[in-house]
């Protein structure tokens, strides 16, 4: 059994407020639109952590600290690829909002997050974030159907 795989590393994190906010984006993009969490890719070599930081720094303006890692989504690509996605989150941040060139960012009540136009996955992710009851999608396909595994 073969023990490496090409991999594309990313995280995204769910930032809280005192108020029972949470902090989205509204991504703009071809692949992958809707209303997601703040992040983006690890770059190689870059710790995972390092990487939560800056890219929520780079989309919202934001300095988070103390990121916790909540568990991990990701899937397998036809190709034998994976596309990993760390999830953290994290209520300790500084700093003022501003939106950027992946979409616009704003605060919602927490309650209100699942009646919105989610990116595909998200409803997973916040589950991940919330609950202790798993800590893991993984997704792969079988007869064209993408099937979904919570673990």
């Amino acid at each position: 059994m073969e023990r490496t795989e090409i991999v594309t590393l990313t995280s995204m994190c769910m930032i809280s407020d005192d108020n029972g906010n949470v902090l989205v984006l509204n991504k703009v993009n071809n692949s992958y639109t809707g209303i997601t969490f703040p992040g983006g890719h690890v770059e190689k070599g870059e710790p995972f952590t390092s990487a939560i930081i800056r890219e929520v720094y780079e989309e919202t303006g934001l300095h988070i600290k103390h990121p916790i890692l909540c568990g991990i989504y990701n899937w397998m690509y036809e190709d034998g690829s994976r596309y990993i996605v760390m999830i953290y989150k994290t209520s300790e941040f500084t700093g003022e909002l501003k939106s950027s060139e992946e979409g616009e960012v704003f605060w919602i009540p927490l309650s209100e997050f699942g009646h919105m136009n989610l990116a595909e996955g998200m409803s997973e992710v916040l589950e991940i974030c919330q609950e202790d009851e798993f800590a893991e999608v993984f997704m792969y396909q079988e007869k064209g159907q993408w099937i979904e595994m919570l673990l």
